[in-house]
């Protein structure tokens, strides 16, 4: 069979078509076995999960297995960084439809391993599970060390501390408003997306949305800069702002004019999947973050933008804003 369904073959035949694709292990048990066992260097293990679900998080006619296994690879290490952590190990659990073509899970292992090699080199795919589901579904469950440095925590920040953030805020939302904008039919089904009409602009927000490329190693950057507080901008601005602000019983008072050209969609919009942090002083700021606010005492809002309330929704809440209708 040339390209069989997932539904025509065994676990164990998907399995090592899976392993072929990841590479070699860095544990010293790895895929294979019952369970992994990993190296702790300081005794203690920085530990996240994120599962990204056919519907609300991707589409198939929008993304490559490829793109999906990239994707599921960066938003996981973008959590480990936003502790201050280094990422070194993924462990992928895999569940889906029997009409799934073993091509496309081949790809999504090449995306994993390719996600991890560029975003975080050392961190590699050390096992996992696969299951069957009527819904596409991919957990990661992403590891890392702290290399003896305290944990960064979203609840550090201090009234007089900058604000700080990594990447193009709003890039990821003008990506998603792209697929849905010109990549539907006439029944609002999603469509293959053809890049050839896109803007070099466009292309890079629409790669921000289906490939999103963090800078892990900032995570690390910041905490030896002396970082207060920190945590990965995936739901929105304004609103992980809010958390971060609540977390730390402080208001942020966020900078329109440092957003970039799309303020709106930097505030609002999801998926950046960069770092905000707060520092101490604009001195303390290290390459690769940009000053876009300041610590307040705390007020009548978590978040103010140019020192008033923000009046929008701030953000992505899956069980608000969901609509299965959209295609």
């Amino acid at each position: 069979m040339q390209d069989p369904w997932v539904g025509e073959l065994s676990e164990g035949e998907i399995l090592s078509a899976i392993l072929r694709e990841l590479g070699p292990s860095a544990a010293e048990v790895g895929p294979g076995d019952d369970a992994a066992v990993l190296p702790a260097s300081d005794g203690r293990v920085v530990a996240t999960v994120d599962t990204l679900v056919h519907g609300p998080d991707f589409r198939l006619a929008w993304s490559s297995g490829f793109d999906l296994g990239w994707k599921a690879a960066a938003v996981n290490l973008a959590d480990i960084a936003a502790m201050g952590a280094r990422p070194t190990s993924l462990l992928v659990a895999l569940a889906m439809p029997d009409a799934t073509r073993l091509s496309f899970v081949v790809d999504l292992a090449r995306g994993l391993r390719a996600g991890c090699e560029a975003l975080a080199p050392g961190c590699v795919v050390e096992g996992g599970d696969l299951t069957v589901s009527d819904v596409l579904t991919v957990a990661v469950t992403a590891l890392g060390t702290l290399e003896g440095r305290p944990a960064v925590r979203r609840s550090g920040a201090r009234p007089g501390d900058v604000v700080a953030a990594t990447g193009r805020l709003g890039d990821a939302a003008r990506g998603l408003r792209l697929l849905f904008d010109r990549f539907r039919d006439a029944a609002g089904n999603p469509i293959a997306v053809d890049r050839s009409g896109l803007t070099g602009e466009e292309g890079r927000e629409l790669d921000a949305q289906l490939r999103p490329s963090p800078h892990i190693a900032d995570g690390v950057r910041a905490a030896m800069a002396g970082a207060t507080a920190m945590m990965d901008l995936s739901d929105g601005l304004v609103l992980d702002a809010g958390r971060m602000a609540t977390a730390s019983g402080v208001t942020l008072d966020l900078h329109r004019d440092a957003l970039g050209p799309h303020p709106d969609d930097a505030l609002s919009g999801g998926e950046d999947h960069g770092l905000l942090a707060t520092f101490p002083t604009t001195d303390a700021v290290p390459d690769g973050f940009q000053v876009i606010g300041v610590v307040r005492e705390y007020g009548e809002s978590p978040v103010l933008v140019d020192g008033a309330r923000y009046e929008g929704s701030g953000g992505w809440d899956p069980y608000r804003d969901w609509d299965a209708s959209r295609g």
